[in-house]
């Protein structure tokens, strides 16, 4: 049990193939959830705790349920193929939100980087929050992964190799950090679909992009906003890196899951 409201709480599901899986919970149990969703090589307390963000979301009265997910943190981290499937992300947490009981619009959902991809196949795949979040995700993160998935590649297939202050070495230095398994995520990372573009003309529930200010990793993200029928675009400062850190990012996340839209 937590010590207080924003002590994070550790809980178990079940993945979608029953892979055991790790959500971290923080604020008040009757609160309205918000499903918050971690980016590659991070897991929920690296993303939303350690700077505070689900901190300022709890003391809104929000219960903040961050998953780890498959190949990262607490959760499952399969060395077999068959742990994966392409939409096996999106699946895992559609069925956290089935197990945990939330029903349509009783509950709102984000992400950041991948987590912002992951949110938006659960959007795909039918999930219905009352509002969403595509953070740290610009239009072409979203419709072609091949650039960022080479890179990525590179890194764990390199580990221990790379160059020092290299853009591979820091993403190693990152991964280390939150004791990434670089052979569960390579077969992650054979698995990661794109998002058709017409498919995004069916995201009508209200979603805000949000990105850093020098953020371009994955594109453009007021493109992404521009292409999506009913949604907000903000800024924050930083690149992809360390606009986490700062925190502006939790302000606007805590603004626009208590706004009205």
């Amino acid at each position: 049990m937590a010590s207080s409201p924003t002590d994070a709480t550790r809980h178990h599901f079940d993945g979608a193939d029953g892979a055991p899986m790790v959500w971290h919970g923080m604020g008040p149990e009757d609160g309205r959830p918000v499903i918050l969703i971690h980016g590659l090589f991070s897991n929920a307390f690296t993303n939303w705790v350690r700077y505070g963000h689900a901190a300022k979301l709890a003391a809104k009265g929000r219960r903040v349920i961050m998953p780890d997910l498959r190949a990262h943190g607490e959760s499952a981290k399969p060395h077999d193929a068959s742990g994966y499937s392409p939409d096996i992300l999106a699946d895992d947490n559609l069925a956290l939100i089935e197990q945990l009981g939330l029903l349509p619009g009783g509950y709102d959902l984000g992400g950041y980087s991948l987590g912002g991809r992951t949110t938006a196949r659960m959007l795909v795949r039918g999930a219905r929050p009352g509002k969403a979040l595509l953070a740290g995700m610009g239009l072409e993160g979203l419709l072609d992964l091949g650039g960022r998935v080479g890179f990525f590649r590179k890194v764990l297939e390199g580990v221990g190799t790379h160059a020092k202050f290299s853009p591979e070495w820091m993403a190693e230095g990152f991964l280390k950090t939150t004791k990434g398994d670089p052979r569960a995520l390579l077969l992650l990372l054979d698995n990661f679909p794109r998002i058709p573009r017409a498919a995004l003309a069916d995201l009508d529930v209200p979603i805000l992009v949000l990105t850093g200010s020098e953020d371009k990793d994955n594109g453009s993200a007021r493109a992404l906003a521009e292409a999506l029928p009913n949604a907000a675009y903000g800024e924050v400062p930083g690149n992809h890196m360390s606009a986490v850190t700062l925190p502006e990012l939790g302000d606007a996340m805590a603004a626009w899951f208590q706004s009205d839209f």
